[in-house]
């Protein structure tokens, strides 16, 4: 880690001052800025790319913002800004349509289900706008199922996560051996070994609901971007894309 580079401090800034606005100032950004699922009344398109910029807690921006320093700085170094921003405007913006794409399949499959079991559109909007039910539904699906509905439908997604996923992704290729290491597992591992594991985790928790790093997080935008910044890098690779060269 070396010096912070110019279009990554000013994406700290912008996301620093996103959150100050949101937090400190007490203005509510989310219902405008964060990403919902496209059938909830608040979406809207413009939301894939400005969740990006909006942050859950301090931790949530303090580990980002890090993360993109850390990771983002030497890859800016090597490509130039404009190439840096194509790159991470892609990859967050990869991870918002994987995440909604995967939240339309699991949002589908439970409301078909429910349809299904004789409940009416009327029942599953009371559902997904109060999150009430009758009991007695619980005889022919799980709780929670039924507050997975809700949850997709009433909670937005937010952070620059996703891309920065895909910047992690960029540096492994990038700078293979660099040894990195998480706070409960300080072990310093080369960043070939360490980020595809660190993926696989999120991957993992994305599929079973189990998450060692705690609830409320979009593993399907972690590994979407991630995903988003293989494609990207395996194209370069290739010669692609040369006109982003400085």
């Amino acid at each position: 880690m070396g010096r912070i580079t110019e279009t990554v401090k000013h994406l700290i800034i912008l996301n620093a001052l996103f959150f100050a606005a949101s937090s400190l100032l007490g203005l509510n950004l989310d219902n405008l800025l964060a990403l919902y699922f496209p059938e909830n009344e608040n979406f809207g398109i413009w939301q894939f790319v400005t969740h990006m910029f909006m942050h859950g807690g301090f931790m949530h921006i303090l580990f980002n913002m890090y993360a993109l320093w850390a990771f983002g700085s030497p890859l800016e170094q090597i490509w130039g800004r404009n190439k840096f921003l194509f790159f991470y405007f892609s990859s967050g913006l990869g991870a918002g349509l994987i995440y909604t794409a995967v939240n339309y399949y699991q949002f589908n499959s439970i409301y078909d289900n429910l349809i299904n079991l004789g409940l009416q559109t009327s029942d599953l909007q009371r559902i997904l706008t109060t999150g009430e039910y009758n009991t007695e539904i619980l005889n022919q699906i799980s709780e929670k199922k039924l507050m997975e509905f809700y949850q997709i439908y009433n909670t937005p997604a937010v952070g620059a996560s996703g891309a920065i996923y895909g910047v992690l992704v960029a540096f492994g290729m990038t700078f293979p051996n660099s040894k990195l290491a998480l706070i409960f597992f300080p072990v310093p591992v080369a960043a070939k070994y360490f980020i595809p594991v660190l993926i696989a985790l999120d991957l993992f928790s994305g599929v079973t609901g189990f998450s060692i790093f705690g609830g409320g997080i979009a593993h399907f935008a972690h590994v979407g971007g991630a995903v988003i910044g293989l494609i990207i890098m395996l194209f370069w690779k290739k010669n692609q894309f040369k006109r982003w060269d400085k």
